[in-house]
């Protein structure tokens, strides 16, 4: 529903250092078409720079957002994810996300990010699990480990890597 989109805003969060880029790109065009607002947040102002050397202008630093002000929270993944935003101001922005009902999620290493934050608990997800961590990580917090490209779970949307980015931005369109 094009129409119904038209108000909604996301925040997608990127780290400020090897982001990936095809995760961000993809996501924030599905979204972009379907007539829903991106604002890229990150760890630090200014610049962000991905892992092929492609650079994203930021729009907030994540101790400027206010999450009454958007309908969702995604993190994307790349190699800087766990280093730059595996924080507590990212944790207590997963939370409220997930306390006031608004859409959240992650694709690629990011789902780990919400799963220390506890917004995993007792819910399905996927993530990247090239470093066969992934199983042992989901099941320390409670998660329900689905081996899926996507899963949706309520307004919770995990995916596994670039190559679903693109049904990782449907999902997040459709859940929204």
């Amino acid at each position: 529903c094009i129409r119904c989109a038209m108000s909604k805003k996301v925040l997608l969060v990127i780290a400020s250092k090897e982001f990936q880029p095809v995760e961000y790109g993809k996501t924030k065009e599905v979204l972009e078409d379907n007539n829903i607002e991106v604002i890229t947040a990150s760890d630090a102002s200014g610049q962000a720079y991905a892992t092929d050397g492609s650079v994203v202008h930021i729009n907030l630093t994540l101790d400027e957002i206010d999450m009454s002000l958007f309908d969702g929270i995604f993190l994307i993944g790349g190699g800087g994810a766990m280093k730059y935003l595996d924080t507590g101001v990212m944790y207590n922005l997963l939370r409220t996300a997930q306390r006031e009902s608004r859409a959240y999620g992650a694709i690629c290493i990011s789902p780990r990010i919400l799963a220390a934050a506890g917004v995993l608990n007792g819910k399905k997800a996927t993530g990247w699990d090239s470093d066969d961590k992934l199983t042992e990580v989901f099941k320390k917090h409670n998660v329900d480990y689905v081996k899926e490209p996507v899963v949706v779970d309520g307004n919770l949307v995990t995916a596994v890597d670039p190559k679903a980015a693109e049904k990782f931005g449907k999902a997040i369109v459709k859940i929204l």
